[in-house]
Order: C-alpha cells, then sequence, then structure tokens
C-alpha cells in the first residue's frame, strides 16, 4: 500500500504567493486610473523602517529600492537596536514604518511607542493582521493580506510585505515626471504570479542542489546591492527550518578576511537581479581558484563566470527577479530541510509571534 506523503504547511504557503499577490494587486491599484489606494503622509523628506527578523530584511530591501525610486533618504534598523539607541531620527518630515507579522511582535511595538512619545512624527504600518496592538497604534496603515501563515518561517508575509513597499515607493512618485516609470512597474506587478509559477517549476533543480547542500557543513550566501536582504533571508530561511549554520555577506565585504571560512569544504552562493558588475565577477573568480568552493549562482550569470549550479528565471526587470530569486531561497531552504528529515513547520524551539513571554 502506498501513502501519499503529506504536503508541509511551508510548502503550502509557498505555492500560495500566486493567488496572494493579485489579491494585494487587486486591493491597491484602481483598476480604471492605475491610481495606488492607499494614503501616504505629505512632503516626506527621509524614511525609517524598524522591524525584526524577515520583517527587517525586507525593509533593508525597501532602503534600497525607495531611495532608488523615490530619491528620499531610507535607513532600517533593527527593533532590538532601535530600543537601545540613546538618539533616535527626529527630523521634521520623518515618515517612521514599522513591518510585523502578526502586528504585536514585541520589541517593534516598544519601537513605536517610543516614537510616539518622543515625537510628533507620522507612524505607518505594515501588518498582516488588521485590529492587531499596532494597527490600532498607527496613524497609516497597510495591510499586506498574506493570509494566516502557519509555517514558522515566513515565506507568503515576506512576499507580501516586500510587494507592500513596492507599491510605496511608486505611490512617493506617482503624478510626478516619474509617471511613465511607476506605470511600467505597475504592470509588471501583475505578471509576478507567472514569475512565482516558474520558480516553482524549477523545483526538480531545486531538489538535487538542497541534497547536494544538506551535506554541506559551510554554506555562505552573498550578494551586492538590494540582493543583500535576500541574501540575509535565505541564510534565516535555511537556519530556521534545516539548523544549519548559515551566513549572508555582502560580496565585497566578504573579500575583507570573511572568505577565510572557505579553507573549510563550502558552498558558496551567489544571488544577482541584473548584469554582474566586473568586480563581483573577479571576486567570485578569485574565490574559485583559491579556495575552489561549490559556486551556485542565482539569477543573472555572466559568460566569464562558470558555476557549479546555475538556477535563473527569465524576467523583464528587477522586481519580477527579485521575487522569482526569493522563492528559489524559499525552495532551497524547504527542501534542504525535508532532505534532513526536519519539522519545517514546526523547527525546534522557535515561535510564530515574538513577544515577551517568548523571548
Amino acid at each position: 500500500m502506498f501513502f501519499k506523503k503529506k504536503t508541509t504547511n511551508m510548502e503550502k504557503e509557498i505555492i500560495e504567493q500566486t493567488t496572494i499577490i493579485p489579491y494585494i494587486l487587486m486591493k491597491y491599484i484602481n483598476p480604471q486610473t492605475g491610481e495606488i489606494k492607499f494614503d501616504l503622509p505629505q512632503n516626506i523628506n527621509k524614511i525609517v523602517i524598524v522591524a525584526s527578523g524577515s520583517s527587517y530584511h525586507c525593509a533593508r530591501f525597501a532602503v534600497d529600492f525607495l531611495e532608488k525610486f523615490s530619491k528620499i533618504e531610507t535607513r532600517a534598523i533593527y527593533s532590538s537596536e532601535f530600543l537601545i539607541k540613546n538618539i533616535i531620527p527626529k527630523d521634521e518630515n520623518t515618515l517612521y514604518i514599522f513591518i510585523t507579522q502578526s502586528g504585536e511582535t514585541s520589541d517593534t511595538l516598544k519601537c513605536l511607542e517610543r516614537v510616539k512619545a518622543e515625537t510628533n512624527l507620522p507612524v505607518l504600518c505594515i501588518t498582516n493582521q488588521e485590529n492587531s496592538t499596532i494597527w490600532n497604534l498607527s496613524d497609516y496603515k497597510i495591510a499586506c493580506y498574506a493570509g494566516k501563515e502557519n509555517g514558522i518561517a515566513a515565506t507568503k508575509s515576506f512576499t507580501s510585505q516586500m510587494l507592500c513597499l513596492i507599491l510605496i515607493a511608486l505611490k512617493l512618485i506617482e503624478n510626478t515626471q516619474e509617471e511613465n516609470v511607476v506605470k511600467q512597474y505597475k504592470d509588471s506587478l501583475f505578471l509576478l504570479p507567472v514569475i512565482i509559477e516558474k520558480a516553482i517549476a524549477k523545483r526538480k533543480e531545486v531538489k538535487k542542489l538542497a541534497q547536494y547542500i544538506s551535506r554541506q557543513g559551510s554554506i555562505i550566501i552573498t550578494a551586492d546591492g538590494i540582493s543583500y536582504s535576500l541574501a540575509k533571508e535565505g541564510a534565516l530561511k535555511i537556519k530556521e527550518t534545516s539548523y544549519k549554520n548559515v551566513s549572508a555577506a555582502i560580496l565585497g565585504e566578504f573579500m575583507h578576511g570573511h572568505v577565510a571560512v572557505l579553507n573549510n569544504k563550502s558552498t558558496l552562493i551567489y544571488i544577482s537581479v541584473d548584469k554582474i558588475s566586473e568586480r563581483s565577477i573577479n571576486n567570485l573568480n578569485k574565490i574559485k581558484k583559491d579556495y575552489k568552493p561549490t559556486i551556485v549562482i542565482l539569477g543573472e550569470c555572466n559568460a566569464q563566470l562558470k558555476p557549479d549550479w546555475h538556477i535563473d528565471i527569465d524576467c523583464e526587470n528587477e522586481i519580477q527577479k527579485l521575487f522569482a530569486n526569493v522563492i528559489l531561497l524559499q525552495l532551497i531552504a524547504l527542501e534542504t530541510a525535508l532532505k534532513l528529515k526536519r519539522n519545517v513547520d514546526n523547527p525546534r524551539g522557535l515561535h510564530k509571534v515574538v513577544t515577551e513571554n517568548s523571548i
């Protein structure tokens, strides 16, 4: 008798992203005018984003994206670090954004309360839980509509938060000279479900890679620019689900001493969203020559590079490529954990919501 293998919550929630993304777009983009349908404060000169865990990686992604498109100075701060700062940003026309999947994350809530106590600045929240504590305390609110996430590892809530932050960036440049750019990127967002499906279709390749990675003692995920936030998220996903010691690094910084870890048998994963710079090509080739690790490239490659593994999805812009690479990283984490027979939905010692009672 054959028994059907049970599908994990993590797998279900990775697949659900194909339906959640278009739902968010339907909620926030007017089908007649194309206008983004949430409010933001006027005359923003600076943005500060505060979050923890996967939500912080979204914040770090948003720094590069917001600054590129809106030209507004943006910074991301870990909630736990924000709480111990002697001085917090209080510049006029600063917008604070707090990101929390549950709306109840203890340290993020305390950060919001501190901003409210010490400044008169507006605060915006991005959360999966309407009517949560952070929702009710915020001046501006954006629901990320991911639905209940049962898996411990953030998957669909992560991409939902990413999409909300992209919409904020595009909202900030609506009705400006960048109107054509906004339309082009908005149109490309509606193709994200197809991109996600294409990434999921790479699962057979991912399984082979995961089988190899599961036997490796050291895994380093590297990137440059906006992809660094994905490297951090990918490392976290593999740690949470497989309990493997995975690190993330900006490739250029990795060359300053950290590269010595490759003296042990290692796998190095490099994430790219567009053309790889000559500097990064040189660094990757030097790594291959000097240390001979297994090299994996997710995303764009280059004829000058000869990776051991290369997985890529055809995309028309960096937004689509970012989402494709996120899904590939989620699948790598899932399949690596399954090869190691881990309980991906209930990793030992982890809680879905980090509250006072769980830290």
